[in-house]
């Protein structure tokens, strides 16, 4: 009964908040806030549900900047706890703190996270993911391997299972849009293509890097050895958890560095968006590095930069923190402050 469906804006005339949830395409997003725009009162926020894409673009199109605010909610929307809230240049803090106050309403984790492509969950899980898609690629392992050993490792599902459950459309998207915005470190394992111009766009497809249904994933081992065989990828390669966890570590270092969020926002956006865990403790990327060590990380990252390339650069801020002597938990300073 609280729920009406409409084909048309009747009844918009009189709303506090406007959540936007169209395709991930920013003309369309732009053209749904204009008309909003215009049957909507002063007084309505505008919110996008968009997974990575400008909040200060969407905001432009309208005659209210100040108003539209990014609210993304994690997949599916009615277990998970996170909702990121996204404030775009012009958004002003009665708007922040009204959508703030809604999402807590909805019995919801808020976390600001400044405005960059991906925002934060996104931008940091697209590099695990993708180079889970490398190393599938590469032969390194094969999907099952890969998605048990991070399993193993405390995720609550590996990360194949979770794209087909996503959608290889959506993060072959996303994953192509933050290629443009941040350059080699993103650059897409060729295999995502390959498995997005098949259509296979995961479990609502019947098919992704799994089949599903009675379909096969025959297919995806032959565009493997295609990919093998033209030289797109190498050959010959290691499969470690090590891979995975990484970049993901380097990434949430970058969004410190950029003052994205804070690093218990940030560890705490992995726990509460993507499950994250080690074994059975529910622990954010950050934690993880200090329990680890620093030199540790900062190591393993510059043996992987050395044996794949630029996507495992490590942060800068990690050879700062060595440097310094902040090492982790071990002498009592890392990202975070310890007590004995």
């Amino acid at each position: 009964d609280l729920i009406t469906g409409t084909a048309t804006w009747e009844g918009f005339e009189d709303v506090d908040i406007v959540i936007e949830a169209v395709p991930e395409k920013m003309a369309i997003k732009r053209q749904v806030f204009a008309e909003l725009d215009q049957v909507c009162p002063e007084h309505t926020i505008f919110a996008s549900n968009t997974s990575a894409l400008s909040i200060s673009e969407m905001a432009a199109a309208t005659k209210r900047p100040q108003k539209v605010i990014g609210l993304h909610f994690f997949n599916p929307a009615h277990v998970m706890k996170l909702v990121e809230v996204i404030p775009g240049l012009d958004t002003n803090q009665e708007t922040i703190d009204d959508v703030v106050a809604f999402a807590e309403s909805l019995r919801k984790i808020p976390v600001v996270v400044q405005e960059c492509p991906g925002f934060l969950v996104n931008r940091l899980l697209m590099p695990y993911l993708n180079e889970a898609v490398w190393a599938l690629a590469e032969g390194a392992a094969s999907a099952a391997e890969i998605d048990q050993a991070m399993t193993e490792f405390g995720w609550p599902m590996g990360p194949f299972t979770l794209m087909d459950m996503l959608g290889i459309d959506v993060c072959y998207d996303v994953g192509a849009y933050l290629y443009s915005e941040y350059g080699e470190r993103m650059a897409p394992a060729p295999l995502f293509e390959s498995i997005y111009k098949a259509g296979r766009y995961g479990e609502k497809a019947g098919a992704g890097f799994y089949g599903y249904g009675g379909q096969s994933d025959e297919p995806v081992r032959q565009m493997i050895k295609d990919l093998q065989a033209s030289g797109a990828v190498r050959t010959g390669t290691t499969f470690t958890t090590d891979r995975l966890m990484m970049p993901l570590i380097n990434e949430a270092a970058l969004c410190v560095t950029e003052h994205i969020a804070n690093i218990n926002d940030i560890d705490m956006a992995c726990i509460a968006g993507i499950g994250m865990k080690v074994g059975d403790t529910r622990m954010g990327p950050l934690e993880l590095a200090d329990q680890m060590g620093l030199d540790v990380v900062l190591a393993k990252l510059e043996a992987l930069q050395a044996e794949f390339g630029e996507r495992f650069r490590p942060a800068r801020l990690l050879r700062t923190k060595v440097r310094a002597g902040h090492l982790g938990k071990k002498v009592g300073k890392g990202f975070k402050e310890y007590t004995a």
